[in-house]
């Protein structure tokens, strides 16, 4: 049993995901960009419509449990994946679920704000409590543990998963699972991939990421394509949650300064807003591939690439993996959008 393998096995673990998720060549991509893309397919990991979240909480909710828990809090933006697919496994262990959302985009559209993620989050019987301040993720957890207070107060036993980036990033080890899984496809593929690109939010998928590929001795390139924060204030938050996710593995950090490569090419105009590379990448692969992408994520890191090609940061011919990580019910929250986009570049 190899030292990563040893170290998460001593983590309790919920194993809801659908596991593990498929690794596809896009040839039609490939041929438009002039790389060749393979798209590991963590869109369909079951859980909720699926996504990168659900191997994030088989761990958080894998503690829950070990804590005799029964209710769950989480905190994130209004048409959160993680705050959807944190409602589903609650249900599925039967604990109740309370979901803070987060007024992080600026709109009175109907569609975003009742639609997509949280029009599931009611269908599936959540309580929900209004954030409005949309950036002040400490502010955000503090919230949640007045809430937490309040349940306590009726003889409950609440979970809080954590959104600030000063509490130990849990979930992560979903993620340095995924890496050993990658790098289990590569060999059964038979392809030696030279760069990887996911989102880069929160961190936890970024950074366990990439740990979870060091400490397996891997040196390919992993891009995190920022849909929050500009690159260089993302580099210093996934640098620092790497010594993190390795202080809870027990292990010294494999990870240097500059592996954590961070682009946020596809960024503007911020969080939850379409630029031109975003709206190209949902249209390409929705066109080209059948496969459809959320506008606040996966659009984006398709876009990062598309975007990185286009600069000569990623040469022609290189062989790139894109984690596809879900979050597929937001297309919905944002179609007055993505039409007007459409109608505009007519």
């Amino acid at each position: 049993m190899s030292l990563l393998k040893e170290k998460l096995s001593s983590f309790p673990r919920v194993e809801f995901a659908h596991l593990p998720t498929k690794l596809e060549k896009a040839q039609r991509l490939s041929d438009a960009l002039g790389i060749e893309l393979w798209i590991k397919r963590d869109d369909c990991t079951g859980v909720s419509f699926g996504g990168n979240k659900a191997r994030q909480l088989e761990f958080y909710l894998g503690e829950a449990q070990a804590q005799r828990a029964d209710c769950l809090l989480i905190t994130g933006a209004i048409q959160s994946n993680f705050v959807r697919i944190a409602a589903a496994f609650a249900n599925k262990l039967g604990m109740e679920a309370h979901l803070q959302l987060e007024d992080r985009v600026q709109t009175d559209d109907s569609l975003y704000r009742q639609s997509g993620s949280v029009w599931i989050d009611h269908l599936m019987g959540a309580t929900l409590y209004p954030y409005h301040e949309g950036e002040d993720e400490s502010g955000a957890d503090k919230a949640l543990h007045q809430i937490a207070d309040d349940l306590k107060a009726k003889g409950k036993k609440p979970y809080i998963i954590h959104l600030g980036a000063d509490h130990p990033p849990l979930g992560a080890l979903g993620y340095a699972v995924a890496a050993q899984e990658l790098l289990n496809d590569f060999d059964q593929q038979s392809i030696q991939p030279d760069a990887i690109f996911v989102g880069s939010g929160s961190g936890a998928t970024h950074s366990g990421l990439i740990l979870g590929l060091r400490v397996s001795q891997s040196q390919i390139s992993v891009w995190g394509t920022c849909v929050r924060r500009n690159k260089d204030i993302q580099k210093a938050r996934i640098v620092k949650q790497t010594h993190m996710v390795a202080d809870i593995l027990g292990i010294e950090n494999p990870v240097h300064e500059e592996d954590v490569i961070t682009t946020d090419i596809s960024f503007a105009p911020g969080y939850g807003q379409m630029g031109d590379l975003t709206i190209e990448a949902l249209q390409m692969a929705a066109e080209l591939e059948g496969l459809i992408l959320d506008p606040v994520y996966t659009a984006k890191v398709l876009g990062g690439l598309i975007g990185e090609v286009r600069s000569g940061q990623i040469a022609k011919g290189s062989k790139v993996v894109f984690i596809h990580t879900g979050g597929t019910p937001g297309v919905f929250a944002y179609q007055n959008k993505i039409e007007e986009f459409l109608a505009n570049k007519k």
